[in-house]
């Protein structure tokens, strides 16, 4: 079993900056993509960042040019830098990883979620 937790959400003013980090543990064989999602009051849930094992990134249109997802595998640790930050970022941010605990086992695990808010 693989849990993953969040952390470094909290309150910031508009323009401000926040660092979110996931951890993953447990007998992780391989991690695949590990993506942030997040879900504000009364919107669906939204994938705002990816990074695929071999190091590719994708972003939602609305955070390109001011959240970089990064990864340390050493530390099975997953970031998210949020840089120029608004009001309408303010949801809660959901960790997800996939990958192999052994040759035939697979997971897809979610983390508890850390919230965002943004004021303005």
């Amino acid at each position: 079993q693989v849990h993953l937790v969040e952390s470094g959400g909290g309150l910031v003013q508009a323009e401000g900056s926040l660092r979110l980090s996931c951890v993953a543990s447990g007998s992780i064989v391989s991690l695949n993509a590990t993506a942030w999602y997040r879900r504000a009051p009364g919107k669906q849930r939204e994938l705002v960042a990816v990074i695929k094992s071999g190091g590719d990134t994708n972003y939602a249109d609305s955070v390109k040019g001011r959240f970089t997802i990064s990864r340390d595998a050493a530390k099975n640790t997953v970031y998210l830098q949020m840089n120029s930050l608004k009001p309408e970022d303010t949801a809660v941010y959901y960790c997800n990883a996939g990958g192999r605990t052994g040759i035939w086992q697979t997971f897809d695990s979610w983390g508890q979620g850390t919230q965002v808010t943004v004021s303005s």
